[in-house]
């Protein structure tokens, strides 16, 4: 590889440490086991300069053939302007196949998307903070292993698309919560740790007065501990989120590749993202 060059390879184990280096350089707060798990479920490109450092990253998560995530999106700030990013996404396009594919794009990241056939689809709002002191809820009960497969028909039914894998991934690091009704489960959370803390999600219900009692069921076991919550702008959960102590700190913009014709419409029962990458 001549001077100044970058290329591109196979996003494998060994390129974690660069990974993680260059996610805090743009605040991501990715510990090497979040890269981990999410490179557990995907599979991706990394690109490297001259001296074998990563400077750019992205990871493709398919859910079965339903659909795929893009996410992890990162070129590093003196790579930035030569079209690393557009090579990344076309690697990505050949890792997804035909699926459908999903992401949640930052600000700078939009303008690429849309020239690639992304069209808008929500606004994924980022909470994040020390959560108060809050009673615990009657109704939520821990899950068990038996209840897995309720738990991944309902996820499916909820996102449209299978994603076993992540629920199998997410047993493995946390813990479920559900909520049981006439023998049968009605909504589902989880909790696992994330970043500086754990985050919670996915939340699954038919109602934003049962996300919120699954919310409370975690917090309530953590008062004062950091948690996030990523959720949909037009979940109605936002104001209820501040107010128990978690912050509005960020987020971005859910778009879908080819733009769904039900794109308007936020899927209804999805109170919260695994987080913005996992969806």
């Amino acid at each position: 590889m001549q001077q100044g060059e970058i290329e591109l390879q196979d996003f494998g184990p060994d390129h974690i440490e660069g990974a993680v280096a260059l996610s805090r350089q743009e605040n991501w707060p990715h510990r090497p086991q979040d890269w981990q798990m999410a490179l557990q479920l995907s599979s991706g490109a990394v690109a490297l300069d001259d001296q074998g450092r990563v400077t750019g990253t992205i990871l493709v998560t398919p859910y079965g053939g339903d659909c795929a995530m893009i996410n992890m999106v990162i070129v590093d700030r003196n790579a930035r302007g030569k079209g690393l990013g557009r090579r990344l996404m076309e690697q990505a396009f050949a890792l997804a196949g035909d699926r459908p594919l999903r992401l949640v794009a930052t600000t700078d990241g939009m303008p690429l998307y849309r020239k690639l056939g992304f069209a808008p689809s929500g606004t994924i709002l980022q909470h994040q903070g020390n959560v108060a002191k809050l009673g615990a809820p009657d109704e939520v009960e821990a899950a068990s292993a038996s209840d897995q497969p309720e738990i991944k028909a309902m996820d499916r039914d909820a996102y449209g698309a299978d994603r076993q894998a992540l629920i199998d991934a997410l047993a493995e690091r946390g813990q479920f919560a559900v909520i049981r009704r006439d023998g049968a489960i009605k909504a589902y959370a989880a909790i696992r740790p994330f970043g500086r803390g754990e985050v919670i999600g996915p939340v699954i219900a038919d109602s934003a007065a049962d996300a919120k009692v699954l919310i409370s069921f975690f917090a309530a076991s953590r008062p004062g501990a950091f948690l996030r919550v990523d959720t949909d702008s037009r979940t109605g959960l936002a104001g209820w989120l501040t107010e128990i102590g978690l912050a509005h700190v960020g987020g971005g913009v859910a778009m879908d590749r080819p733009a769904r014709a039900d794109a308007a419409t936020v899927r209804p029962k999805v109170y919260a993202l695994a987080n913005q990458a996992l969806g």
